[in-house]
């Protein structure tokens, strides 16, 4: 399978596990045929709501033929040659709000083994309901030349309604649904298969928050036998103190009990700008057979985790390890300072050994007795920054991105650059392992 992510960018990308996409969508340029822009005004333009409510119905589907307006239609302060610019303005920002983009996109092989299967997830402005749409496109990929391929596309589109994330099994043959659910209720985790939805199952806030799909900790991740996901959520808040007219309560109590209310509990800071609430990303996995989520064990407790995925399983390996990457606090201090649009905070690859759980015959669990190492191994000793892993096609190579030139200018971003690294024959890593510090091409991959 082929993972593509593109945000906002042109609908063309190159993939890591196994193929390179190109011409992802039928050209798009046909959408926009917009005439010359006016001469700009020279003085602004400020809207009352009197002047809104004119162009919300000056703009609507049965007024787009231009009609005279009479000066009594015209709100205080508005006159012909503004009406005019307003109306062709929303025209335009409506046709390049019309326009989709593509978000995310799997590639997979085609089952009777001509041409390939495509998956795309794509997002489209609803300016009503100031939202973003997401919908599902299913394509057939096939070869006609040398030089030319033909994407035959499903008819229509599927709306995701309600959904946090959706994510494809390597083979195309499963589908994770995630829907993060407000007001404290448990995520949903939905399993699909090619006809059905297979499995269902509520984590509650006891085990872990919402699932991270922010684009930056967010990681998600099928394991290769398609038994396990590997995924980033919300840590457990801690509890709650209780309190009561007669002070303290050491047992808890519901959230019906009219007679006692629950404190605060202990300040503890976030990531900040558009991460409210997220204080602590960490690391889970989540067995589609018996339907529980675990965290993972041996990560430092200091550590906001992320971008984590599943490393290649060797033939005579006895484990499975999870690459991810890890964010410290401030160093000297325990402050986060936030991270949006800011590549110069320090990270750094780590990898930890997956717990695995195995089925006996009869379906019940079988905890492997052979035990795990809990300890995370850094991977990227010697450099500041470290993130967006991804493994070569054929399992020998770890690729990522490092932005050690903000880390070390201060810079909020700066140019990054690409690195590689071997991964271990018997698929045990370790802290020692020499990186190259920059790709300059790919046959040094």
């Amino acid at each position: 399978m082929a993972a593509v992510v593109l945000a906002g960018a042109p609908p063309v990308g190159c993939c890591w596990h196994g193929r390179q996409i190109f011409q992802l969508l039928p050209p798009l340029s046909h959408l926009l045929h917009c005439p010359p822009l006016p001469p700009p005004r020279s003085r602004p333009l400020r809207l009352s709501s009197q002047t809104l409510h004119f162009l919300k119905s000056f703009t609507s589907a049965e007024m787009q033929v231009p009609r005279a307006v009479s000066p009594k239609e015209m709100p205080l302060g508005i006159d012909a040659g503004t009406v005019e610019e307003y109306a062709f303005q929303s025209k335009l920002l409506k046709e390049f709000t019309d326009v989709p983009s593509i978000d995310k996109a799997w590639i997979f092989k085609s089952d009777d083994g001509n041409g390939s299967r495509a998956m795309f997830s794509i997002g489209q402005a609803n300016l009503l309901a100031n939202k973003k749409r997401t919908f599902m496109l299913s394509s057939h990929i096939s070869r006609e030349t040398s030089h030319s391929v033909n994407f035959q596309w499903s008819p229509f589109p599927v709306e995701m309604t309600g959904v946090s994330a959706v994510v494809p099994s390597p083979s195309g043959t499963k589908l994770l649904v995630v829907r993060n659910k407000e007001n404290d209720s448990p995520t949903c985790l939905e399993i699909w298969g090619p006809s059905q939805l297979q499995k269902e199952i509520h984590i509650p806030r006891s085990v872990h928050g919402p699932v991270y799909i922010d684009g930056w900790f967010e990681g998600i991740s099928w394991n290769h036998e398609e038994t396990l996901i590997a995924y980033v959520a919300e840590e457990p808040s801690p509890s709650k103190p209780t309190f009561s007219d007669s002070g303290f309560k050491m047992e808890g109590t519901s959230d019906k009990d009219f007679a006692s209310w629950k404190g605060q509990g202990e300040w503890e800071e976030d990531w900040g700008e558009t991460y409210s609430g997220k204080r602590k990303p960490a690391l889970f996995i989540f067995n589609i057979h018996s339907g529980k989520a675990q965290a993972v064990e041996g990560i430092d407790k200091s550590l906001s985790v992320g971008q984590v995925v599943w490393a290649p399983l060797c033939m005579n390996a006895s484990h499975n390890y999870l690459v991810f990457v890890g964010w410290l606090p401030e160093k000297g201090t325990s402050r986060k300072l936030g991270i949006k649009y800011c590549y110069n905070r320090p990270c750094a690859l780590y990898a930890v050994e997956a717990p695995i759980e195995e089925l006996n015959s009869d379906g019940s669990e079988n905890v492997d007795a052979t035990g795990y190492s809990t300890e995370a191994v850094k991977l990227s000793e010697g450099l500041n920054s470290a993130f967006f892993p991804r493994f070569s096609p054929d399992g020998k190579s770890l690729v990522f991105l490092s932005a050690k030139c903000a880390v070390d200018s201060g810079a909020h971003w700066a140019t990054n650059s690409l690195h590689r690294m071997d991964w271990p024959a018997d698929g045990k890593p370790c802290s020692s392992t020499s990186i190259i510090d920059v790709v300059t091409s790919w046959t040094n991959l």
